[in-house]
């Protein structure tokens, strides 16, 4: 899953839960949330060490 729809699966997530008072669901979004972000970074640092490689 990339790190853009992870992101927007833990938003859902996370106001489902809040919403229902589901506390559960509320952190499994917030979690997806954050891994979402750490993959977008990830991508960002390999995609600039490939440029910087292929020079």
């Amino acid at each position: 899953m990339k790190g853009s729809t992870r992101i927007a699966k833990g938003r859902i997530e996370e106001a489902a839960g809040a919403l229902a008072g589901n506390g559960k669901l509320r952190t499994k979004g917030q979690m997806n949330q954050a891994l979402g972000h750490v993959k977008q970074g990830a991508k960002k640092v390999a995609d600039k060490v490939a440029k910087q490689l292929g020079k």
